[in-house]
């Protein structure tokens, strides 16, 4: 038998999560250690997944299947096609960095105090986040993905709820109180969520048998397993809604800004840039590839609702005072251009809504982690607290106002190459779709421009005079996501080549074949 790698991949950060939690409470720094080497080993897992992924191969490769729960038809089916593999890539590379920019994130609240954080509490739930995001991008069988999507959810309430921001403006009683509320709302919205989810899988297996993706997926084509139409959408309604919620798509978005401001930075950054991804990359394996007819069908409307987040989300960033609930409500718009380019249905499209997941969440990173350390220094996350930082802290400021020119999608920068195929994708099928979101990159130049001149330039306030530069720690977290923007930026192609032929197969799923442009016959 050949070795297990995709398995190897979630299973490592899993063990590293019990190893850590049980490092006595005295050793802190050997548990962070132990968190860092582990997030780095799985990342190597993962770099071996991206080598021995043939992009012309099979759809679905370095496959695993067993029997688990045999009566119920569920197995432990493992497979991993492009767009996956892209992800689980994302996912394992951010984790490292996450880990090191909360490296003092779960310190002793005070020197000498006796009231003790648990440090490894806080890296061994980020480790078990880490496995369940990689295996729910790796299963195949739907009742093996729903029990990852949503046991996520527990290490991510403690993340929020016992790990929030330290700089609150009114203290820690009301910090600790809105930390609570940000966490039980996030695990409430998706709950239900997952709740009307796990009533369409139990329909799923109730039309079709069993639960392996690749057997409903071949008989649907094949025509031996003929759902009713009224009882696919409502099916791919309870899929969808599950994944919307968690994506997140307007109006079921409004958790996000709650949890990523009352989160630590490098926990917002697991939000949005990792467990987000998994939204809407369910759309793209299980609604399309399940439910091609009603993937047509309610195209019309998701697209609407897309296009409202795209720019509600911009909107709203506009008038924060918040420096971390701007860049949450700039990820809502950012997420209604993935979701966008997702129903587009168009190869443009959907190739750059798979690019917006990977580089989205590397801008992301970029950004929130530098306003991370922006905001230890200071102790407040309100924008109207700082001014004139790049001239005491000019690195930090350079970092800072390059992660800003990513998240606008500046060209040059990786996060341009999939918006503008995105875009380009939609236009081709949705014209007046496509024309209204590039209203989205307008304002998104507006409060990324605006937050850089309020906090970076101008006099230098008295409260940040002394405020020392990047660190060689934060450097190394920040470097190489500013190096992967760059590249990205000017040559995606070595990602392209990898999720393209799974966008040409999902497209195969859904009937659809991209538009012939209309050329004026010469006259």
């Amino acid at each position: 038998m050949s070795f297990p790698l995709l398995t190897a991949t979630a299973v490592l950060p899993a063990i590293g999560a019990i190893a850590t939690a049980a490092v006595p409470a005295a050793q802190r720094t050997a548990a962070k250690w132990l968190a860092l080497l582990v997030s780095l080993g799985t990342l190597a897992l993962a770099i071996t997944v991206l080598v021995r992924f043939d992009p012309g191969g099979d759809r679905y490769q370095l496959t695993e299947s067993r029997s688990w729960i045999a009566d119920f038809g569920v197995r432990y089916e493992l497979g991993v096609d492009g767009i996956a593999v892209a992800l689980i890539a994302l996912t394992a590379l951010l984790i490292p960095f996450i880990i090191l920019a909360g490296w003092h994130d779960a310190d002793p609240l005070e020197t000498g105090s006796k009231r003790w954080r648990p440090t490894q509490g806080f890296f061994a739930l980020i480790l078990a986040v880490e496995a369940m995001v990689i295996i729910s991008f790796e299963a195949t069988d739907v009742f093996l993905f729903y029990i990852f999507f949503e046991a996520m959810l527990i290490p991510m309430y403690f993340l929020i709820g016992g790990f929030g921001d330290r700089a609150h403006e009114h203290g820690e009683k009301v910090a600790s109180t809105q930390r609570s509320y940000a966490a039980v709302k996030f695990l409430l919205y998706n709950l239900v969520g997952g709740l009307i989810m796990l009533a369409a899988v139990i329909g799923l297996y109730v039309v079709a048998g069993n639960f392996s993706l690749q057997d409903i997926a071949e008989a649907r084509a094949n025509g031996t397993l003929d759902m009713a139409t009224n009882t696919e959408r409502w099916l791919f309604l309870g899929f969808f809604f599950a994944f919307a919620v968690k994506a997140p798509l307007w109006p079921l978005h409004t958790w996000l800004p709650n949890a990523m401001g009352e989160a630590t930075a490098p926990v917002a950054v697991l939000i949005t840039a990792v467990v987000d991804k998994v939204g809407t990359f369910a759309m793209l394996r299980f609604c399309l590839q399940l439910f091609p007819e009603a993937s047509k069908w309610a195209t019309p409307a998701i697209l609407v609702l897309a296009l409202i987040s795209i720019v509600y989300g911009a909107l709203l960033a506009v008038g924060q005072r918040d420096m971390k609930r701007l860049i949450a409500y700039a990820s809502i718009s950012h997420f209604g251009f993935i979701i966008m380019g997702i129903f587009a249905m168009t190869s443009q499209g959907q190739s750059g809504a798979t690019l917006y997941m990977v580089n989205h969440g590397i801008s992301t990173a970029a950004l929130m982690l530098v306003a991370g350390f922006l905001i230890s220094r200071r102790g407040s996350r309100l924008i109207a607290d700082y001014g004139g930082v790049q001239k005491v802290a000019p690195v930090l400021a350079g970092t800072f106002l390059i992660g800003g020119l990513a998240t606008l999608s500046l060209p040059g920068l990786a996060p341009f190459v999939s918006e503008f195929l995105v875009l380009v994708g939609t236009f081709t099928r949705y014209p007046v779709i496509g024309i209204i979101a590039t209203f989205g990159i307008v304002l998104a130049a507006l409060y990324v421009l605006v937050l850089y001149q309020r906090t970076m330039t101008g006099p230098v306030k008295p409260e940040v005079s002394a405020m020392p530069d990047l660190r060689v720690r934060e450097l190394v977290v920040v470097a190489p996501l500013v190096a992967l923007l760059l590249f990205l930026g000017v040559y995606p192609k070595p990602l392209t080549d990898i999720v393209n032929p799974a966008v040409q197969q999902t497209m195969s799923d859904v009937h659809k074949k991209d538009p012939q442009p209309e050329v004026e016959a010469a006259k």
